[in-house]
């Protein structure tokens, strides 16, 4: 017997920009259409539209039991991939085999009716995802447990919080108990006790030996629970293996292509300072001198700013510094290296400054980067729109597998807990 649980071959999916889209029409419009049809092309128009392909020739194998991620940045082709491993939609090329039961967790929340009660619905999404009366009798006070609403059980959806309501949608698919289970940026709702229980009930699925297939922007998430990676990019695998080396390839290899795209003298137009001295470029780095797109929050990075000197003279007593803040313009942190106690000595021609930061605290998101440059005091270069971004991504910073508290914060900190009398 295979222990193969899916087999992907050659799979596309293309979809139709421009032009009058596919989709549900009166029998009035497709006979009109229809007359329509030849009289246009008697007088050489054409219907105008581009394609696109979302999946083009995607090929693999997952074996049962297996816990595998799927990752890429926006519009890689990871919801599409597992919409038509979902059934959702339809392939437009290529053969999907699925050997077991699959449920599927990508728009969670789908069939609820809002005039009925949390009870009704648990029954109703419940039938709607394959399961039995019987079986979800079973379930039901585990499946309540899990969604935390207890209190509100018999009140119409319709007046439950988003949270809430995710909880219990989520609550009713993942004890489907399937074969295999497709997951679709789950973690990415609810709170952070939430996401714990999401994160080990499907931890729990993969350990009973039924297959996992998660996508997920949280590289925490993805390295806690899977086994090995996909990585997806313009509808097509780049990569695949281990999930640490594909982690890391992931966020080595993926530059922004805005930032990719121009020079950094177009992007620094606006400065000040004499000029002695001037940045000529941004990067970020590892630790291995490896050039890299993403930083994954708890990681080691270098910041790299190279320069160059518009004289013949040597600076002494140079003093470079950096903001980080947030699109808005917030300030969330400066550092110079005065404030170490230290100057740069003996700075001349063209080079570059290096600052080391050790276990990057700073959660997802995009941060806008500043930097400064005075020799002996004086404003050698300080351009006004700063010197670029940096891309953050959810990492495992406390070592924990998970994301960490996910309110309104921007900064992971790290420390000892005590307790005592």
């Amino acid at each position: 017997m295979s222990d193969i649980a899916i087999r992907v071959e050659n799979l596309g999916k293309q979809y139709r920009i421009g032009g009058r889209q596919a989709g549900y029409r009166t029998f009035r419009e497709a006979l009109l259409n229809s007359f329509a049809t030849p009289i246009r092309w008697m007088r050489g128009e054409q219907t105008s539209y581009d394609t696109f392909w979302a999946l083009n020739d995607v090929s693999f194998e997952i074996k049962q039991g297996m816990a595998v991620g799927i990752i890429g940045r926006n519009g890689a082709g990871k919801s599409t991939l597992l919409k038509v491993l979902s059934r959702i939609t339809k392939p437009t090329k290529g053969r999907v085999d699925l050997y077991g039961r699959v449920a599927s967790l990508l728009e969670v929340g789908t069939g609820f009716h809002g005039e009925l009660s949390g009870r009704d619905n648990i029954y109703l999404n419940g039938a709607i995802l394959g399961m039995s009366r019987r079986e979800i009798d079973r379930k039901f006070e585990e499946i309540v447990d899990f969604s935390g609403v207890e209190k509100f059980l018999d009140t119409p959806v319709k007046h439950y919080s988003s949270g809430m309501y995710v909880r219990l949608a989520f609550a009713v698919a993942a004890h489907l108990e399937p074969e295999i289970l497709v997951v679709d940026e789950v973690l990415a709702v609810g709170d952070a006790e939430f996401q714990r229980k999401c994160l080990g009930k499907m931890e729990d699925v993969a350990k009973h030996g039924r297959t996992v297939l998660f996508v997920s922007h949280n590289m925490g998430a993805i390295e806690n629970l899977c086994s090995s990676v996909i990585i997806l990019n313009r509808g097509q695998i780049v990569n695949s293996g281990k999930t640490i080396d594909m982690v890391n390839h992931y966020s080595e290899k993926i530059i922004d292509d805005v930032i990719s795209k121009s020079t950094f003298e177009e992007r620094v137009k606006n400065r000040s300072g004499d000029g002695r001295i001037r940045f000529t470029n941004f990067c970020i780095k590892d630790v291995n001198n490896n050039l890299i797109g993403v930083i994954r929050s708890g990681t080691d990075v270098v910041f790299e700013l190279e320069f160059k000197c518009h004289s013949n003279l040597v600076f002494q007593n140079v003093d470079v510094g950096f903001s980080i803040s947030t699109h808005t313009g917030q300030m969330l942190t400066v550092h110079y290296q005065s404030y170490k106690g230290e100057l740069f000595k003996d700075v001349s021609e063209n080079g570059y400054f290096r600052f080391h930061v050790k276990k990057f605290p700073f959660v997802q998101g995009r941060y806008h980067i500043g930097a400064r440059i005075l020799i002996s005091g004086q404003e050698a270069d300080w351009p006004f729109d700063g010197v670029g971004y940096i891309d953050v991504e959810t990492g495992d910073f406390f070592g924990t597998g998970s994301a960490g508290w996910d309110g309104p914060s921007v900064i992971n900190i790290d420390g000892i807990w005590q307790s005592g009398k």
